[in-house]
This record gives structure tokens, C-alpha cells and sequence, in this order.
């Protein structure tokens, strides 16, 4: 079992900006996808952004040209940098790391006032 640590969740007003990170207890070479999924309160978890070993990287449409994913494979540690910010982006953000088996963390809230 991958041991995921996320952080950099919080409230912010709506335009604003936040920094989610996930590090991972995995080293980076054993590691085929990180990505980000999302659940808001009464809805099913929903696909954010993944980034696969070899760089490629995808988008919901809700989130395109606003959210950007990267990662530091020293660090074996995923970012999602959320730009313009949004009340429908407040859920609670969900690390997901696919090695041989699929592994998530724990959850970090992000909240978005209007």
C-alpha cells in the first residue's frame, strides 16, 4: 500500500488561488499516474486532473485553462495549482497514485466562497 500525504487545502474567496500536494511513500519509478479527483457534498467522486510517468497530462472540461497538475519526481509528489477559483470547485480533494494497485489519500478540504 502506497502511503499518500496531502496538504494545502482551505477556504478561499471566489478568483482566488490554491496549492494542493500529495507525496507519495513510492518511488517515482514505480509509479504509472497521480492525479486528483473530487467530491462535493450529495455528489459522486469526479475525475479532476491525472498525470501520467510519461508527462501526459488530462483535464475534466470543468477545470481546464484553470487548474494545472505537475509533479517533482525527486519528491515523488504531485501538485494541483487552482487558479481562478470557483464556489462549484468546493469539495473535498482526493490524491489518487497508481502503482501496481491504485492507492488514495485521505482527503483535504478545499472551500470556495462567493
Amino acid at each position: 500500500q502506497v502511503q499518500l500525504v496531502e496538504s494545502g487545502g482551505g477556504l478561499v474567496q471566489a478568483g482566488g488561488s490554491l496549492r494542493l500536494s500529495c507525496a507519495a511513500s513510492a518511488r517515482i519509478f514505480s509509479i504509472n499516474a497521480m492525479g486528483w479527483y473530487r467530491q462535493a457534498p450529495g455528489k459522486q467522486r469526479e475525475f479532476v486532473a491525472d498525470i501520467t510517468s510519461g508527462g501526459g497530462k488530462y483535464y475534466a472540461d470543468s477545470v481546464k485553462g484553470r487548474f494545472t497538475i505537475s509533479r517533482d519526481d525527486a519528491k515523488s509528489t504531485v501538485y494541483l495549482q487552482m487558479n481562478s477559483l470557483k464556489p462549484e470547485d468546493t469539495a473535498v480533494y482526493y490524491c489518487r497514485v497508481t502503482t501496481s494497485i491504485e492507492s488514495w489519500g485521505r482527503g483535504t478540504q478545499v472551500t470556495v466562497s462567493s
